[in-house]
């Protein structure tokens, strides 16, 4: 590694790979450009009509960004053991009221973690509606994390739109 102090802070890079891996600029603000983050969103990429019954995963084709390229098929893989801060956001058009229930999953190697929505409080179906999932989740090195939507019965008739996204990053 290699170490370079400055009046504009502070940089240490590896000297094989030839990347920098730490900076502290004079203000104390550090980023670290290999640390895993990533945005994911699927636009221009609708789920119409997904299948009811059935746990359908979410399509996230379009990377934002990707610092680290831990992100690829929709699926997020852990390179190191840590805390991961996710957040998922789907939007769904045309929730049919007679189903019973829809929910959007985080689902971990370890654990899900969901958001349910009872539908059939309605009196009509909803135009669009949002379900989201945020999350402190605890990975172990080549653990994932994917996003599922389900809708429990009723007509197939919803979609996942391109206003849907995923994104995560190594806290700890």
């Amino acid at each position: 590694f290699k170490i370079e102090q400055n009046n504009y802070g502070l940089r240490i890079s590896d000297l094989d790979a030839g990347s920098e891996r730490l900076r502290i600029d004079a203000s104390g603000a550090m980023t670290l450009p290999l640390q895993p983050a990533f945005l994911a969103t699927n636009t221009n990429a609708n789920q119409t009509n997904f299948a009811v019954g059935a746990l359908v995963d979410v399509n996230f084709g379009v990377e934002v960004f990707d610092q680290n390229a831990d992100f690829a098929s929709s699926t997020f893989t852990a390179p190191v053991a840590g805390k991961y801060q996710f957040n998922v956001n789907c939007r769904l058009d045309d929730m049919d009221s007679a189903s019973n229930y829809y929910l959007v999953r985080l689902v971990t190697s370890n654990r899900n973690y969901t958001h349910i929505w009872d539908s059939n409080e309605f009196s009509s179906d909803t135009n669009y509606f949002s379900l989201q999932v945020s999350c402190l989740a605890d990975m172990d090195a080549s653990d994932t994390a994917k996003v599922i939507v389900y809708q429990n019965n009723g007509t197939q008739q919803t979609a996942v739109i391109d206003a849907s996204y995923f994104s995560g990053h190594l806290v700890c």
